[in-house]
């Protein structure tokens, strides 16, 4: 369903979804696993057709993280090198380079804006009142599982419903990750850009699961773009892990952590080498166990997931889909309780193989600076901890010398 401002409901289909005026710059700000890296990358394949059309991509990648981390002063992922103002200063340009054309900016960490000021500085150099706000909004049952792994990919040792604890029963429900909640709770995050750029010029996009192509529809409607203009490019790094291989994953953090490597070690050899590496060349199978929610993680989810959508709809911003989405309590086949057998996830030996392959060959390709000296003593002397942090700054100093 589309409900403008005055709450007048209309269906659902792109031919009733008026067009933005021309010359917006429209700016979807996620939040992240909302169909953000699905529309990216369409857009992005797309960007010479589009132009054909009168819609500009400014950006020169598929997605400008580096640009907005620095714009929200966002550090960046854990061992990544940070992002500074010439990243955003860049997009500036090529944002200005638009004219009078209308554009389309997308990144989930806009969400990541930590205050209004923020906001507003975002907004008035982007273009003023020419900026309209995109939010799109999944279910959050179906957000926390890719949201956990997620952050697992980043460095993080706690257990999925631990973790689930924590979020959701545990005040004040920022640790560890306080980033969840300024970006899902989607009320709040809607009154943000709202507040700044007045409702009239924010867009609710509720994403329905069952229509895959649902969203580009969306996008092609309001930026006036030909319907189907707009296609899925498959993009295998983005997959979500499966329990086995997120649980392998925080295995290795914990090592990593309780051997104090470096961060840039773990940026260069595990995120971008064993996972990437991982996800790029093992195609989970039907046997393999998926992240399962809870019943009550679910419910207590669909709860708040009610609570903002009663706040957003007080809002007046433009809402298209259907705002009951949010606070459904439907377990999906993802999240069906699994057999007392597939409890326990086994990870198979040739995913392993592919990930420990990553990471030899991340470090092979692209070597990193060492940060802790070797002890003088000898190996009966040094602890398994220690020797294989050892060890492990040793192999990078003679990969680098090589």
């Amino acid at each position: 369903m589309e409900t403008d401002c005055t709450r007048d409901e209309l269906p659902a289909n792109g031919s009733m979804i008026t067009p933005l005026p021309t010359g917006t710059r429209l700016l979807h700000i996620g939040p992240h696993k909302t169909g953000t890296t699905a529309i990216q990358g369409a857009l992005f394949a797309a960007k010479d057709e589009m132009a054909r059309h009168g819609v500009e991509w400014p950006a020169t990648t598929r997605h400008p993280m580096e640009a907005v981390l620095a714009a929200c002063a966002r550090t960046g992922m854990m061992g990544d090198t940070p992002p500074t103002e010439r990243h955003w200063g860049r997009l500036l340009e090529q944002v200005r380079a638009t004219g009078r054309r209308t554009s389309v900016i997308s990144s989930e960490f806009f969400a990541d804006a930590p205050d209004d000021d923020t906001v507003a500085r975002i907004v008035e150099q982007l273009g003023g009142d020419r900026v309209h706000i995109l939010v799109t909004l999944r279910p959050l049952a179906r957000i926390m599982p890719s949201q956990w792994q997620q952050y697992v990919q980043n460095g993080l040792r706690m257990g999925y419903e631990d973790w689930l604890e924590h979020m959701l029963r545990k005040p004040p429900y920022d640790r560890p990750n306080p980033s969840f909640w300024h970006r899902h709770r989607h009320d709040r995050l809607v009154e943000r850009w709202a507040r700044v750029v007045g409702p009239e010029r924010v867009t609710v996009v509720v994403v329905d699961d069952r229509d895959r192509e649902g969203l580009m529809r969306t996008f092609e409607a309001l930026l006036g773009l030909p319907a189907h203009l707009l296609r899925p490019v498959p993009d295998a790094a983005n997959r979500s892990l499966t329990l086995a291989e997120t649980e392998m994953l925080r295995n290795l953090n914990k090592e990593f952590r309780a051997n104090e490597l470096p961060e840039e070690l773990y940026s260069q050899l595990v995120r971008n080498g064993a996972v990437m590496h991982m996800k790029n060349t093992c195609t989970p199978g039907p046997g393999d166990v998926k992240i399962c929610t809870p019943q009550w993680a679910v419910e207590a989810a669909a709860g708040i997931g009610a609570e903002m959508a009663e706040s957003i709809g007080r809002t007046g911003v433009r809402i298209l889909g259907d705002m009951r989405l949010l606070s459904a309590v439907q377990l999906s086949a993802v999240q069906k309780p699994a057999t007392r057998t597939d409890m326990e996830p086994r990870i198979a030996p040739e995913v392993a193989a592919q990930a420990l392959y990553g990471a030899l060959a991340a470090a092979a390709a692209a070597p990193v600076r060492h940060t802790a000296a070797a002890k003088s003593r000898t190996v009966h002397q040094t602890s398994s901890t220690e020797l294989v942090r050892v060890l492990g700054h040793r192999c990078l100093k003679r990969l680098r010398l090589r």
